[in-house]
């Protein structure tokens, strides 16, 4: 089994190391299981990293990374809200026109988090309940692990066949691709009054989606700290299985020193 834990400040950083980390002579199929990748930084990266990934995404006629990270975090909505409550209903008002979109069928990651699908009562606003419990400990003795948000629910149950057993929802979640790959995100709350990240995905595609994940992951994490009056800490995102997936011929000199871009 290869799998690696790597640590690094920003995500251009983290994702770089993750690739590395794949992208091995004594891993020919460029995978990994239970792979680690902790940011120290999460709201940071190099912008003109990024561009050369996204012009590599569109020869490609992948959506922009922006796009990916909004389906985790819609920040310029977000930046138009009062708060988190004006936030979630704004969204949940547009999710039905945003499913229309191809690729949203299912449903979006932020979706799930303002409305999930649960099973004995209506849509639950989990970022809401997140933000209020976290505020709620910001003073006093601190509640650590307490604040969870679901993103596999059991509605997702198609004609394939899966082999996950999800806790908090199963039976939904079933197929073997697809929305979502991200199941679950856990926030911890430490004794310095910062906000901590950990996402589990079943899966990752690093070229595809994964540095896009992480842009969403950390604005969401940075927006719920905020709305707590808390600060942010650090994202640390799990994948069962990792695959270094896209032009690996053109991705080589962004990961192994021979460009500008590399780290």
């Amino acid at each position: 089994m290869h799998t690696f834990t790597v640590a690094e400040r920003d995500v251009t950083h983290a994702w770089i190391a993750a690739c590395k980390k794949l992208d091995r002579k004594d891993n020919p199929d460029r995978t990994g299981l239970h792979t680690v990748v902790r940011i120290a930084d999460p709201l940071s990266d190099d912008p003109v990293f990024r561009a050369e990934l996204d012009r590599l995404r569109t020869a490609r006629r992948l959506e922009p990374l922006e796009t990916v990270a909004n389906t985790l975090f819609p920040a310029a909505l977000a930046a138009q809200c009062a708060d988190p409550g004006d936030l979630s209903e704004r969204y949940r008002r547009m999710y039905p026109v945003l499913k229309r979109y191809p690729g949203n069928r299912r449903g979006t990651y932020f979706g799930r988090l303002v409305s999930y699908p649960a099973a004995l009562k209506a849509n639950v606003d989990q970022l809401g309940t997140v933000i209020a419990r976290l505020r709620s400990q910001a003073t006093g003795t601190k509640m650590a692990a307490a604040y969870e948000v679901d993103i596999a629910a059991a509605a997702d149950e198609t004609e394939e066949t899966g082999s996950e057993l999800l806790v908090h929802a199963a039976g939904k979640d079933n197929s073997y691709r697809g929305f979502p790959c991200l199941s679950h995100i856990s926030f911890q709350l430490d004794r310095n009054s910062r906000v901590h990240a950990a996402a589990l995905y079943r899966s990752h595609y690093m070229f595809e989606r994964a540095y896009g994940n992480y842009l969403g992951l950390g604005r969401l994490l940075a927006y719920i700290a905020q709305q707590a009056e808390l600060a942010c800490g650090t994202l640390t995102v799990v994948a069962g299985h990792a695959r270094l997936d896209g032009p690996i011929t053109q991705l080589r000199p962004l990961l192994t020193g021979t460009s500008r871009f590399a780290a």
